[in-house]
């Protein structure tokens, strides 16, 4: 009985572990010698405000704490399931003594410290997210050059053309591309839209010119050496 209690040694290895939310972790805790009698526990933290994480005696199977090697008197390692960010702290394996007073610490760890893992992104993951990004941005740039595409169809330029008005030179007529059977837009050509008066900006677009030729005016009362005539009035929105 004098060598109960001598060379009694406990051995806490750990001093930092980093855990996942929800995942599975280990404190490891082992003793060697001939301990007093009293019991093992985890705590977390030291002093008034402790919490006991595990008991020897009051072990209960269906906490959230279990033993890596039920039964053992000298490996005390635990598992703690579905770690939360209240898990937080530091923990120590204690070896307790009983008194005629009660119990008592007699030897304890160093402490293992654990703290939250940030969860890392797997490569693979890495890999799937610039795959999808780079389909992102072909999708992104095929529907541009749609979207362009279409554009120059709806308002792509027709060959320039001339028309005759009156007694005047022929103006210069340019039209884009719209769908047969649209009205025609009449302008009054006589009188803004003459050679001379021409705005150097290409502001008027004519969407769409129906000129038709007058029909022959009556041979009588017509004038030697007057010959018929075609006009044509336009009109175009300014943009």
């Amino acid at each position: 009985s004098a060598q109960v209690g001598q060379g009694f040694k406990l051995h806490q290895p750990q001093n930092k572990v980093y855990v996942a939310v929800g995942e599975t972790f280990t404190l490891s805790c082992t003793t060697s010698g001939l301990p007093e009698p009293g019991p093992v526990r985890w705590l977390k933290g030291l002093g008034s405000r402790n919490k006991t994480i595990y008991d020897q005696i009051k072990n209960d199977p269906s906490s959230q704490v279990t033993r890596a090697v039920p039964g053992s008197d000298t490996d005390f390692t635990i598992h703690i399931r579905n770690f939360q960010p209240s898990d937080v702290g530091t923990y120590y394996c204690v070896k307790f003594i009983r008194e005629k007073t009660g119990e008592k610490i007699f030897q304890h760890g160093s402490g293992t410290e654990v703290s939250v893992r940030e969860t890392t992104l797997v490569p693979g993951v890495v890999a799937a997210a610039v795959v999808l990004c780079f389909l992102l941005l072909g999708l992104f740039a095929g529907l541009r050059m749609y979207r362009r595409k279409c554009q120059g169809r709806v308002g792509s330029p027709c060959p320039a053309g001339t028309v005759a008005m009156g007694s005047f030179s022929s103006v210069p007529l340019q039209c884009c591309a719209g769908t047969p059977g649209t009205p025609s837009e009449v302008l009054d050509a006589e009188s803004s839209h003459l050679p001379s008066q021409q705005s150097s900006k290409e502001e008027n677009d004519i969407h769409y010119a129906d000129l038709q030729p007058l029909p022959p005016a009556p041979q009588r009362g017509r004038s030697l050496g007057t010959a018929p005539t075609e006009y044509a009035s336009l009109r175009g929105a300014a943009k």
